[in-house]
């Protein structure tokens, strides 16, 4: 029970947000089965990016982020735009590229976004267990129902752009290329608002991120609509 209670940081959030998108989906909700791989998947990318980070060692390209935020603010922004922000959506992308595009009921333009958002989940609930030492139970549900959403918006972007182009039988290697290239650079852009400027820069990470939820709410519920439109 104890150790229960140790993971409801990482838990609960997590619920919240596979709830609020499952909710969103409502239309044509996606196989519980399928949420849970991509929940999975994501688990997989928290790993594979990992593998990355320690792959810039060996050719003396890997840094700690915190140390830089305190002594290289240059090398810290080249930093989260060369390595964090790539090596983290590219992280997530592959599983999605790999396998959640064979799926069988990948069919609506809506369930990229879904299904990204499900990989992002997982991804989030590994890091934020790597976080839990350092936290308090305060802090830790904060960045609980924090993370998530940050991963999950970025992720958003190459999800819908991927999705598009394959259900209109087009080729997905442009659409994945810049969206990734435009998911990256907004995530390095914001880890290293977050932490080069903590808290005087607050406002502006929130307004990036309150821009994208945006942008992410009205598109899908554009595409909710149609879907329903093209049933009826």
């Amino acid at each position: 029970m104890t150790q229960l209670l140790l993971f409801l940081p990482i838990i609960l959030p997590a619920l919240f947000w596979a709830v609020y998108h499952y909710h969103k989906d409502r239309h044509l909700p996606e196989p519980i089965g399928n949420l849970l791989l991509c929940f999975g998947l994501g688990m997989l990318a928290a790993g594979l990016s990992k593998v990355m980070y320690i792959a810039l060692g060996p050719i003396g390209l890997r840094f700690d982020a915190l140390a830089l935020a305190d002594s290289n603010p240059l090398g810290l922004f080249a930093f989260a735009l060369l390595a964090i922000g790539p090596i983290e959506e590219l992280a997530k992308m592959l599983p999605f590229l790999l396998i959640v595009m064979r799926l069988k009921a990948f069919d609506e333009p809506l369930d990229g976004i879904v299904y990204a958002s499900f990989i992002a989940l997982g991804y989030a609930a590994v890091e934020n267990y790597h976080y839990l030492d350092f936290l308090t139970g305060f802090e830790a549900f904060g960045r609980g129902f924090a993370a998530p959403v940050i991963h999950i918006l970025f992720a958003s972007i190459w999800a819908y752009w991927i999705t598009r182009a394959r259900l209109a039988n087009r080729s997905i290697i442009r659409p994945a290329f810049f969206g990734l290239l435009l998911s990256a650079t907004l995530h390095g852009l914001y880890d290293f608002i977050v932490l080069r400027y903590p808290v005087s820069a607050l406002p502006i990470a929130a307004a990036m991120i309150a821009a994208i939820w945006i942008w992410r709410l009205r598109l899908m519920r554009r595409l909710h609509e149609e879907a329903v439109a093209g049933s009826e």
